[in-house]
């Protein structure tokens, strides 16, 4: 589904990914992890169109899609989320979940004027959908809250949702778990896995949680100063002596990486 080949990315001296290649396949839930300053989250603004690269080459599902925006990504199938959820938070969570798909008829203002039933017919729809997700996600108890006033791994939940409002084909999660308490994250695990077996959604994600990580990814790919270091499940790249030295030091190889590494 992703394909990167030798991606490179410089500002100014620094080089904070250095010949990064990897591949994401299809209908995979893959594991980035490493430790801080590793260049993850640079590559996923490298894949996901916010940066672009100063060499290499990414691929969507066979097509070149170096250096495209991220609205142009969206188009293609591609989303991403934040580790900082970027709700809209005067609207509420069935307004948030209704903005977004695309080419909506009540965004042209002929449409709006001249095609009213049209208009509201696609309204009407969207809403079910809307609906539809807050109930897989259960979130029907704040469906009609203010996103602003939910919690954080409600916001999370949330910005998962938005991606089940369009025709995605692959969705990068950026820490989906930060700051989620573990409740909420088995909600967002089981919301993760339900999606990619059901509407077969890939899904590439940065995570320091192990356990999480361990629960839902296979393969786990390795960064570490901005290169890939190792790949293969989350207990091969645990145990891998490469892998440890990159999370503890030196001298540190007989020990094994933390769980929440």
């Amino acid at each position: 589904m992703i394909n990167v080949q030798r991606v490179s990315k410089r500002f100014g001296g620094l080089r904070a990914v250095e010949e990064a290649t990897m591949v994401i396949e299809p209908g995979s839930i893959t594991g980035l992890i490493g430790p801080n300053g590793a260049g993850k989250t640079t590559l996923f603004n490298l894949i996901a169109g916010h940066f672009r690269p100063t060499s290499g080459q990414v691929l969507l599902d066979g097509e070149d899609v170096t250096g495209l925006r991220p609205h142009e990504l969206f188009a293609k199938g591609m989303l991403r989320t934040f580790q900082i959820a970027h709700e809209f938070s005067s609207l509420t969570v069935i307004e948030n979940l209704m903005m977004v798909p695309p080419r909506q008829a009540g965004e042209r203002l002929w449409d709006a004027l001249f095609r009213p039933g049209t208009t509201r017919a696609q309204e009407r729809a969207v809403r079910r959908q809307a609906e539809e997700v807050v109930e897989f996600l259960n979130l029907t108890h704040v469906a009609h809250e203010r996103a602003g006033n939910l919690s954080g791994g409600q916001k999370k939940l949330l910005e998962l949702g938005r991606t089940m409002m369009t025709e995605a084909k692959v969705v990068l999660l950026d820490e989906v778990g930060a700051g989620v308490n573990r409740t909420l994250l088995n909600d967002l695990g089981d919301a993760i896995q339900r999606l990619n077996t059901e509407r077969k959604c890939t899904f590439f994600m940065i995570e320091h949680d192990m356990d999480f990580i361990g629960r839902l990814c296979d393969p786990v790919i390795v960064m570490a100063e901005g290169s890939v270091l190792a790949q293969g499940t989350v207990d091969e790249v645990k145990n891998n002596e490469d892998v440890i030295e990159a999370y503890l030091g030196r001298g540190m190889k007989n020990k094994p990486v933390a769980a929440s590494a």
